[in-house]
């Protein structure tokens, strides 16, 4: 159990953000960061006083210049990669307005569900992508 509480542990807020053409957004990581170059559903570290849902607003609203609706949750995740423990707590949510920018990331994509499975996403994803397509 040690090693476990050894690495740090981190809750994030992810948006599952569908536009009116029932398509997601997902960002490529800056290639730099953790993770480089794989893609992800957009969100953020929860901070102080701060609930899932006003976090996913606002890390959005700073990583991809954008305003949505955070609305039902999806699924929540506990996920250990060597380095970090993170937990997901991962909200469907709708665009309201604005144009997404890659603020944040490298580049921004609008994909369908089923073409989720051509991108290369970090391993706890993969869960997301199931609960999405087990909800169709």
């Amino acid at each position: 159990m040690s090693e476990i509480s050894s690495v740090p542990h981190k809750i994030i807020g992810v948006a599952v953000i569908w536009n009116n053409q029932q398509q997601i957004l997902i960002d490529r990581r800056r290639p730099e960061g953790t993770m480089g170059g794989l893609w992800e559903f957009p969100g953020g570290k929860i901070e102080i006083g701060e609930t899932i849902e006003e976090c996913i607003r606002r890390e959005i609203a700073e990583e991809l210049g954008i305003t949505i609706e955070v609305k039902e949750h999806l699924i929540t995740i506990d996920h250990t990669y060597t380095h970090l423990r993170v937990t997901l707590t991962v909200h469907h949510c709708h665009l309201l307005a604005g144009i997404p920018q890659p603020l944040e990331c490298d580049e921004i994509c609008w994909v369908s569900l089923d073409e989720l499975e051509n991108y290369a996403f970090p391993q706890a994803n993969s869960q997301i992508i199931a609960a999405l397509k087990s909800a169709e």
